[in-house]
């Protein structure tokens, strides 16, 4: 029997918490195992982000409680964000929970089990400088080992008018680069390939702690780890995107041509609305500085629709404008409407049919656009990595320009052995819509 059984819902910065509380409890001396039916205790750790989320999270949590009555459960635990947004709620309607903590709460996880099932040791709570080093002892869980998630600072200060973050997680506060290269190096040595920087605003890193913004220095102190891996960098906001972080990404090769760049839309008017400070012509000219600077970069993005006070105009010109920018991969939203944001009180909300088919009509304009381009590279020749084995002679991979769980993959095929977590020269045969078809190149 298994004493903790723990589940993370979300983004993947919500994952690490998770495999962060896992290694403290396994620190501690707790059995974590991924079966809920003989769990002492289930842990789930919610998100909050958006009213979709908050359901999935709920929807769960009552699933799970089931097992205090057909399992073993003796003590249901929710954390996250959905317990920081709503914990008086939680209390009032679901009253199987025996624990509710928030995103300031996770240090204390065994300490909660403990008082739940009994410690099997005694607990310090002493706090280590830097905690995110127990994430190691959750590795062996990861079904991808060679991918791991590295949160380089928490919460946010760009304080959009749609967005709860700020609400839920607090100000920015960037980890020091001594913390965040000794959880990279422990990482490595552990087999990890591809380390995926993550924060609310990466682009913004540094600036609380050393009063100026120091994610290319992180990236360059990254790479001097190990010539043998991948550094992804996601959600670095096109506000605080410098000429001297476009450089590093250009000059040091283990950095991923690729970057994630939320931008949410391309019209002056909602940009303002939003709180966001770029404007149309700066971020053409961003994107066309990467694309200059940076040869062959694969430029993500996520756009909102129906954001309030959006006009048919602004549609169509951010319609053209996605057209034009010919982004490499594209995520759209319709607008959520969520409680205790400015956003959700503006005048002029979008009604939801109107949303939807905008969302739609985009998401189909981009598809063309991803499917062309996947096209262009049959006959090429590119380096990936193998994510997994699928059946004999068939591998799951990804190349540089595409993240994991988030864009496309190249189906390689080969007759002779080909190792997960390793690199491999594939030349592609053949574009199948998202994804690609390969073979090694020798």
């Amino acid at each position: 029997m298994a004493d903790v059984y723990l589940v993370s819902l979300g983004c993947d910065k919500n994952r690490v918490d998770g495999e962060v509380m896992i290694g403290n409890l396994r620190t501690a001396g707790f059995s974590v195992e991924n079966d809920p039916a003989s769990a002492k205790v289930i842990i789930v750790n919610t998100c909050g982000f958006i009213s979709d989320a908050v359901q999935e999270s709920i929807d769960l949590v009552l699933e799970l409680a089931e097992y205090k009555q057909t399992g073993s459960c003796r003590g249901l635990v929710i954390v996250g964000c959905m317990s920081e947004r709503y914990r008086g709620e939680i209390q009032e309607s679901i009253p199987e929970a025996d624990a509710i903590l928030g995103v300031k709460e996770y240090d204390t996880i065994a300490q909660v089990v403990g008082r739940l099932i009994g410690s099997p040791e005694e607990i310090s709570m002493a706090i280590d400088s830097n905690p995110y080093l127990s994430r190691i002892k959750a590795r062996s869980d990861d079904a991808i080992p060679h991918v791991a998630y590295v949160k380089i600072a928490e919460g946010c200060d760009n304080h959009c008018t749609y967005c709860t973050i700020p609400a839920i997680r607090g100000a920015y506060a960037s980890r020091p680069i001594e913390h965040i290269l000794d959880e990279c190096q422990q990482l490595v040595d552990a087999g990890v390939k591809e380390l995926v920087l993550v924060a609310q605003d990466t682009a913004l890193y540094g600036v609380d702690i050393y009063g100026e913004k120091k994610l290319p220095e992180l990236l360059h102190k990254i790479a001097q780890i190990s010539d043998d891996i991948w550094i992804r960098l996601m959600y670095a906001y096109p506000e605080h995107i410098t000429t001297e972080l476009i450089q590093v990404m250009a000059d040091v090769p283990q950095i991923c041509k690729y970057i994630d760049m939320p931008i949410q839309h391309s019209e002056d008017s909602i940009l303002k609305r939003m709180g966001r400070s770029s404007t149309k012509k700066d971020l053409v000219s961003l994107i066309g500085t990467l694309r200059e600077k940076i040869p062959g970069i694969a430029i993500r993005t996520t756009i909102m629709v129906g954001f309030p006070g959006e006009t048919a105009e602004d549609y169509e010109n951010l319609y053209r404008f996605v057209k034009e920018m010919e982004f490499d991969r594209l995520g759209v939203f319709p607008y959520s409407r969520e409680e205790g944001t400015p956003a959700a009180t503006m005048p002029q909300q979008v009604k939801a049919d109107v949303k939807f088919a905008r969302h739609t009509r985009i998401m189909n304009l981009q598809q063309k656009i991803h499917f062309e381009k996947q096209a262009a590279l049959v006959g090429k020749t590119l380096t990936v990595v193998i994510d997994a084995q699928q059946e004999e002679g068939l591998y799951l991979a990804r190349c540089g320009q595409d993240a994991f769980e988030v864009d496309a993959v190249v189906y390689v095929e080969s007759e002779e052995t080909l190792h997960p977590g390793q690199f491999y020269q594939v030349c592609v045969t053949d574009a199948r819509e998202y994804d690609l078809i390969a073979k090694p190149s020798w």
